[in-house]
This record gives structure tokens, C-alpha cells and sequence, in this order.
């Protein structure tokens, strides 16, 4: 029984590893199930504000309309200073007939044609858009906002959707929000018009930008300068080559704050005050422009030692390099022999004119000859790094004690210094929107422009426009599996997460359902004591195990006998119990034989010996340990 239990510690220490190695495993593969589906909802899903219940009961209702093949225009849900869904014709819409400035008549025309119509693929039928279509011309169109924008105390939000459907070689998509003047004229809208904002995708070479630009007026000369927003830290590069309908958000706020962002997730946000290139308040103060640098000031923070000597062993003439005299020949180098021969198998072609082209010569090809051989032509020693080699002599470098620092000009105030807190409330009022693109592709699909300052409207409309696009597209994607190729084709390290996800549960299966080999000590436990093979040493052990045994079982005997009798049996029936043993030990010995066929003759005879042999004790314990078992 100890035997036993010893045995199937084992077992059950390894049976609790494989559990332990399977729930591991099982979490891995949960792990990176989730990230990669993480990962597809980060890359499908956008992070859409919270509406009322009306408002998603409506959602609902589209997303049935949309594969019903239904739709219905957008309406604003508030007061908005432009909207455009682009369902009819292009009603207050001006094509300019300005030519560009400073560029050659052949392409100075905004000729660029314009259009409005369906996507061309994830199409929702009735909803159109406004389309460039011409490459490599000017365009420019712009319209008039239903009221002008003031900035004073409310928000500015600009939206609108852009889907690049031939993707985009060079070319933008961004729009300008026109400054109000007195001589605004949208027939003759060029580069040159002003504007307020400049917002929009743009794309040139690997170049993706996201642009974000006023103009602010100087106070103090009434000039305006350009303004650049700090370039996103985010790839931007899928929103151009993907094909699908995005949208761009601008909201700026009358704290000098701003948010752009795509899909409704911020890609970017800063200060008017702080995140612009160049700053919208210049620095106090400046470098004087007519300070200049000494003749005499010491830039230098080290020198070398004026005290230092090149020492009298110092050879500046030993070569860096030298022939390696220990260098032999190899053997079978064929000094007579070229490395390049001229090609047997070449023609001078048929057309070829000596007196034009000159003697023809067969084109030189590697000697076939010293492929073989270990070299071909002169041979030359190698050359050998020369040990007493030390180079051009230089005074070790000390620290300059007339160091006086890196020299810069002094600083004096800024006369053209102005601080505008609050430039916001500067900017000049828009009056207008328009595309002013050039692009080397066509077919740039715009839809939706809203212009407002409440968030919950431009979100409305984007539930009603670019969601119900949106869902269309999601119908339309391909399956997992397009999916996951998709994806590893950009990141090709994910072929390896693949393919270990796929072999990881294969080798499991294989590892907890192939059937394990049987252990020694397994064996061991099926086998008899009689179809063991036995050795001389196996029986001086065997016997000292059935003598202790034989202690064991006289103590029972005695318990037994003294319980029915209540007195000791005599040495007679001991006799008669002998007999009856032999009799099962025969009985035993015999069945061990015939199911045990894997012991071999010469073990079965040396059992046999043994067990009659003259060893009285010994064979009346085996008889004993056989009625026991």
C-alpha cells in the first residue's frame, strides 16, 4: 500500500503541471484574442458621444433604413451658421473663374471640374456629395454662410467628411474658412483671398498632415501672420489610403483652446498660446543684432598640452599596414591564369559597324578555370596590421584655463513686442467657406459641412451623415480572416502571433489526449511476485521483506486463534494451513505464469528453483504473502 501511494505522488505532481501548463496557456491565448480584437474595435469603432433615447432609437431606425436602401437628409437639430448635405443641386455654391497668381497660364485656371454625386463604393443610395473630379488642376468653389461667425463668447466647431476614393497621391482636402471684408467677392476666390481658418487633410510623397492654421493680425502693425498647429503624434497615414468616409473635426474655443479630431476621436489638442509655430505672442526680448564676438574670446574647452614631448621611440613613419611574411602560397594557385576571359558562346551582333562602334570585343565573363582552383593571376602576401605602428604624434588635450564659454549676443527688448491674451477674440469674423486644391488625383469626395457651436449639434449631424455611412461600410467589411491578413501585411511581426495562437491549442490537444508511455514503476504494479525475474541479490532482499512479513502475519494468526478459541492452536495446524497454502501458492503460481508471457524461461526456472529448495522459512512465507495478496 506505501508502494502504491509512493508511485502515485508522482503521477499526481505531474498531472497538477500539466493542469498548471494548460490554464496558462489558456490564458495566453485569451490575452491575445482580446488585444487583437482591441485592435479591431480601435481601428472600426469611433468614441461617439453619449445621445438621448430619441436620438439612438433614430440610429436604430437608419441602421434598419440603410440595408433597406433608405435614407433621408440630414437636418440640423439647432442654430448653425452653415450646412450642407450636398442631397440636390449646388444652391449657393460659386465655381471662381480667378486665375492663380505666379504660375504658368497652362494651369493658372481654377478649371478644375466639380460634381455631385454617390460614392463609389459603400454606397448609400440618395445620399450624394460634392466630388472633385479633374487631376493635376486648380480648383476652387466656395459659398456664403447662412450668418456670419463672430468670435466673442461662443465655440467654433467645423465639420466635415472627406473619402479619398482613388486614394491620394499628392493633393489636400482641407478647407478655408474666409475672413469677412468689404471686398469679398466668391467669383473670383483664389490662393491669395484671406482667411481666418485653414483646416483640413493634406498629403504630398509620405507627407500626411493634418492642417490647422490662422492667420492672426499683429496689433501693433495690423499685418497677419500664419500660425501652424503643432503636428499630431499619431499615424495619420491609414485615414488617406483606406477608402473610407472620414470624418474632420475643428473645435476652438473661446478659453484660446482647440481639439481636432477624426472619426470623432481628438488626434490633437493644445493652445492657441502655446502650441503654435511661430508662437502667437513674439518674445520679449531678442538678440542685439548689432553685438558681435571678440576677436580674443576663447570658445575652445580643451587645448593641447603646451608642455607635452613626443617621445624619442615615437616613429611617425611605420606603416599602418605590412606584408605578412609567414604568409604562404596556396598550393595549386594558377599564377598563368586570368580571373576573366572573354565569353566563348558571345556574337558580334549582325548590326554591329566597325567603323561606328569600333573592333567588337566579346564581353569579359569569370575564368571557369579558377573556380576550382584557390586563386588565379600574381599572387600577392596579405597585408597584416604592422605592431609598431603608432600614427602621427599629438599632444595629449588639457582643459583651456582661458575657456570663457560659448559666445552669444546680448539681449535687448523687442520693439515689435505686443501680448495678445486672449487671440481667440482677435481673429477676424468668417463670412464664407471654401476649397481652394490643387491634387494629382480625382475623385475626393466631401459631404456634410457644418459650421455651429454647440457639440451636441455637429454631433446630431454626424449620427444622421457620416453614422449611417459608417454602418453601411461596416456591412460591406470583409470577414476575420481578410482582416487579419490586412493587418499583418502593415505589421508583419503579427504572422508570428498567428501562427503560434493556431499551434499552441495543436500541441495541447496532442499533449494531453496522446496516450503517455508506461512507467517502470507502472509496470511494476501489474506485475506478480512470481513472473518477477530474480536475482542473488533480489532474494537476500525478497527474503528479509517475507521474513518481516512473516512476523506480521504469525501476530494475526495468533489474534485469530486466540479470538475463536481462546487459546493457541498447536503446531499441527500450522501443518495443515501449510498444505493449503502450497496448494493456492500452486494455484497462484501457475495463473502469474499465464498472464505474465513476457518473463522469459531461464527467470521462470530460477523462480521455480528457489521456491524448492530446502529453504523451509522461506517458502512458507511466500506461501503466505501469495494467500495475503
Amino acid at each position: 500500500m506505501q508502494k502504491q501511494l509512493e508511485l502515485t505522488v508522482p503521477r499526481m505532481t505531474r498531472m497538477h503541471s500539466q493542469w498548471d501548463w494548460l490554464c496558462l496557456s489558456l490564458l495566453i491565448i485569451s490575452s491575445v484574442t482580446a488585444e487583437i480584437e482591441d485592435g479591431g474595435v480601435l481601428g472600426a469603432d469611433v468614441e461617439v458621444e453619449d445621445f438621448d433615447e430619441e436620438s439612438q432609437q433614430a440610429d436604430v431606425d437608419k441602421e434598419e433604413s440603410s440595408l433597406g436602401v433608405v435614407y433621408q437628409t440630414p437636418k440640423p437639430t439647432g442654430d448653425v451658421y452653415f450646412a450642407e448635405p450636398f442631397d440636390g443641386e449646388l444652391t449657393g455654391w460659386v465655381l471662381s473663374k480667378a486665375k492663380k497668381e505666379d504660375t504658368d497660364d497652362t494651369i493658372a485656371k481654377y478649371d478644375g471640374r466639380w460634381e455631385v454625386e454617390e460614392l463609389k463604393e459603400n454606397t448609400v443610395p440618395g445620399d450624394k456629395g460634392l466630388v472633385l473630379k479633374s487631376a493635376a488642376k486648380h480648383h476652387a468653389i466656395s459659398a456664403m454662410l447662412t450668418k456670419a461667425f463672430i468670435f466673442d463668447k461662443k465655440p467654433l466647431i467645423v465639420q466635415y467628411e472627406v473619402n479619398f476614393q482613388g486614394g491620394i497621391d499628392c493633393g489636400g482636402a482641407y478647407i478655408k474658412l474666409l475672413s469677412s471684408t468689404d471686398d469679398l467677392d466668391l467669383e473670383f476666390f483664389f490662393d491669395k483671398t484671406p482667411y481666418t481658418i485653414m483646416f483640413g487633410p493634406d498629403k504630398c510623397g509620405e507627407d500626411y498632415k493634418l492642417h490647422f492654421i490662422i492667420r492672426h493680425r499683429n496689433p501693433k502693425t495690423g499685418e497677419y501672420d500664419e500660425k501652424h498647429a503643432k503636428r499630431p503624434d499619431v499615424d495619420l497615414k491609414k485615414f488617406y489610403l483606406d477608402k473610407k468616409t472620414h470624418l474632420y473635426t475643428l473645435v476652438l474655443k473661446p478659453d484660446d483652446t482647440f481639439e481636432m479630431l477624426i472619426d470623432q476621436s481628438v488626434i490633437s489638442k493644445g493652445s492657441l498660446l502655446e502650441d503654435m509655430v511661430p508662437p502667437v505672442n513674439p518674445p520679449k526680448e531678442i538678440d542685439d543684432p548689432t553685438d558681435k564676438k571678440p576677436d580674443d574670446w576663447d570658445e575652445r574647452p580643451k587645448i593641447p598640452d603646451p608642455n607635452a614631448v613626443k617621445p624619442d621611440d615615437w616613429d611617425e613613419d611605420e606603416p599602418s599596414k605590412i606584408e605578412d611574411l609567414d604568409a604562404v602560397k596556396p598550393e595549386g594557385w594558377l599564377d598563368y591564369e586570368p580571373q576573366y576571359v572573354p565569353d566563348p558562346s558571345a556574337k558580334k551582333p549582325k548590326d554591329w559597324d566597325e567603323e561606328m562602334d569600333g573592333e567588337w570585343e566579346a564581353p569579359q565573363v569569370p575564368n571557369p578555370k579558377c573556380a576550382t582552383a584557390p586563386g588565379c593571376g600574381l599572387w600577392v602576401r596579405p597585408m597584416k596590421n604592422n605592431p609598431k605602428y603608432k600614427g602621427k604624434w599629438k599632444a595629449p588635450m588639457i582643459p583651456n584655463p582661458n575657456y570663457q564659454g560659448i559666445w552669444s549676443p546680448r539681449k535687448i527688448p523687442n520693439p515689435d513686442y505686443f501680448e495678445d491674451p486672449h487671440p481667440f477674440e482677435m481673429m477676424t469674423p468668417i463670412s464664407a467657406i471654401g476649397l481652394e486644391l490643387w491634387s494629382m488625383t480625382s475623385d475626393i469626395y466631401f459631404d456634410n459641412f457644418i459650421i455651429c457651436s454647440e457639440k451636441e449639434v455637429a454631433d446630431r449631424w454626424a449620427a444622421d451623415g457620416w453614422g449611417l455611412k459608417k454602418l453601411v461600410a461596416s456591412a460591406n467589411e470583409p470577414g476575420m480572416f481578410s482582416q487579419l491578413v490586412t493587418a499583418a501585411e502593415d505589421h508583419p511581426w503579427l504572422w508570428v502571433l498567428y501562427v503560434l495562437t493556431l499551434a499552441l491549442p495543436v500541441g495541447l490537444g496532442v499533449l494531453f489526449c496522446w496516450p503517455a508511455k508506461k512507467t517502470d514503476e507502472d509496470f511494476d504494479l501489474k506485475k506478480t511476485d512470481i513472473s518477477m525475474p530474480v536475482t542473488k541479490g533480489g532474494v537476500k532482499q525478497g527474503r528479509e521483506e517475507l521474513e518481516d512479513d512473516e512476523i506480521d502475519l504469525e501476530e494475526e494468526k495468533e489474534n485469530e486463534d486466540i479470538g475463536e478459541d481462546g487459546k493457541m492452536k498447536d503446531e499441527s495446524k500450522y501443518g495443515e494451513d501449510d498444505d493449503e497454502e502450497n496448494e493456492v501458492a500452486g494455484r497462484s503460481q501457475e495463473e502469474g505464469d499465464e498472464t505474465n508471457k513476457s518473463g522469459s524461461e531461464d527467470e521462470m526456472t530460477a523462480a521455480d528453483e528457489i521456491a524448492g529448495s530446502g529453504d523451509g522459512p522461506l517458502k512458507s512465507v511466500r506461501k503466505r504473502r501469495v494467500q495475503k495478496d
